[in-house]
């Protein structure tokens, strides 16, 4: 039990605050109760906080956004994660969480329900709007959690903690970004296809394509098993206009999904084009890319990213030239997978700014890629400017790489660099990287990984 308020004044320390952590946010302004979820070791919360649809005129509407609070200790450093999309409102724990020992804030990304204002204006989704959320929050939350703050997020999340970083850049103490995509010049594409020219073994890449390829020429037997799954499952086709136009769009993805989450000891589980059935060869493009996902029911809950991608944030588009004179529609464009009704242009500054900031203004950020992610196919840099700043890249390892699979001087080296930033680091750690370790044990069902299953084509 903490001290009380004279016994610490009397030994020379500030004041505690020991009112109960679910009093102390609830008495935050804007902040509203969703639920509280037990969890041993720490308090668990899903909150509502208040924000403005648009932040440069705060009295034109408001909307609630779901955050969820981990709660460790107010002495502890606090970890700001931000998946991207929606917030997950299960107890878990982000890399640097566990490495730090903190609290947890998890922001779900505007406009992804039930983070959406009613008759929503698109306009106002965008990066700033988005950076806005975090600074008003976490200028909320200060009071309470005063330790150092840390931003991070992984793939979409980790394009989102640089984006705050950029406009925000005084608030965080470090950022770790995970597996960030950096789309610099929407129209130049050809990182992608050198990286798919060679990742993994060729004997791989040769079995994916051929697999790929055969999913094509069979596409007439292949729709028809598509035409009655979505019969049965009561799929509809009307955002992407057609389910020949979805079929296509669910092949195109199998290779980039792949190597998105698999590697290459699952090749072996590829079939053979020449021999596989119908049957075998529907059912893998289905575990790999899923056929649901281009349907109506499948593209609704990503509307927001899709818009963003075709309005900020861009999308990639590869040769495929191993299945020429197949394809009709080839990567098709994130305007398709959003509802007609809502307008999209696309503001080709917005990206190229944030890379040129990062690049020579970065403080106290930590990149981290996958080898054989093709996500990281284009990726933020540092360079001349940046400080304390730094890029690793993973040996072998996808759309999940993290910390703990760099090579042992990079892993020590960024462990010891985010204890640091966070405040929590020794004078031994300091001294010697080799000494940095997580704080926390590892808990299976909290640290299972925040970058849950995303479709390939989003990041």
């Amino acid at each position: 039990m903490g001290l009380g308020t004279s016994a610490a004044v009397a030994q020379g320390g500030a004041a505690r605050d020991t009112t109960d952590i679910k009093e102390r946010l609830l008495s935050v302004p804007g902040v509203s109760l969703i639920e509280e979820k037990p969890y041993e070791g720490y308090r668990y919360f899903v909150l509502g906080y208040r924000q403005p649809v648009d932040h440069r005129h705060p009295s034109r509407g408001s909307f609630t956004q779901r955050f969820t609070v981990l709660h460790k200790d107010t002495a502890r450093p606090t970890v700001f994660y931000t998946g991207g999309y929606n917030v997950s409102t299960s107890p878990s724990r982000s890399e640097p969480t566990r490495i730090v020992n903190g609290n947890q804030i998890s922001l779900e990304y505007r406009y992804f329900t039930p983070s959406r204002p009613a008759n929503a204006d698109w306009s106002k989704l965008d990066i700033w709007q988005a950076a806005s959320d975090q600074h008003r929050l976490y200028e909320a939350l200060k009071p309470v959690y005063g330790k150092n703050w840390l931003a991070t997020g992984g793939s979409k999340g980790g394009m989102t903690a640089t984006y705050y970083e950029r406009y925000y850049p005084k608030d965080m103490d470090g950022v770790v970004a995970y597996v960030a995509p950096n789309d610099v010049v929407n129209g130049e594409d050809s990182a992608y296809d050198r990286f798919f020219e060679h990742v993994g073994t060729a004997g791989c890449r040769d079995k994916l394509n051929a697999v790929q390829r055969e999913a094509l020429i069979r596409r007439k037997p292949l729709e028809r098993k598509y035409a009655d799954l979505s019969a049965a499952q009561k799929y509809t086709f009307t955002t992407i206009g057609s389910l020949d136009k979805a079929y296509e769009a669910v092949v195109l993805d199998l290779v980039w999904g792949f190597w998105q989450y698999s590697g290459e000891a699952d090749c072996a589980d590829v079939p053979d084009a020449r021999t596989v059935s119908d049957q075998d060869l529907f059912a893998y493009v289905d575990e790999i890319s899923g056929w649901s996902f281009y349907t109506d029911q499948g593209l609704e809950p990503y509307t927001p990213y899709y818009y963003q991608a075709g309005t900020q944030l861009g999308a990639p588009t590869i040769a495929l030239p191993h299945l020429k004179g197949l394809t009709r529609y080839g990567y098709q464009p994130p305007r398709n997978f959003v509802p007609r009704s809502i307008p999209m242009r696309f503001d080709s500054r917005a990206i190229p700014r944030v890379d040129d900031w990062v690049r020579h203004h970065a403080r106290h950020m930590l990149f981290v890629y996958g080898e054989n992610d093709p996500w990281g196919a284009e990726r933020f840099s540092v360079g001349r400017g940046a400080k304390d700043s730094y890029v690793y890249t993973a040996p072998g390892a996808n759309h999940g790489a993290n910390v703990a699979g760099l090579v042992p001087a990079e892993r020590d080296r960024a462990t010891a660099r985010i204890l640091d930033w966070a405040g929590v680091a020794t004078a031994a750690t300091a001294a010697d990287p080799s000494t940095a370790a997580p704080l926390a044990r590892y808990d299976a069902a909290l640290d299972r990984g925040h970058q849950e299953r995303e479709m390939t084509l989003r990041p």
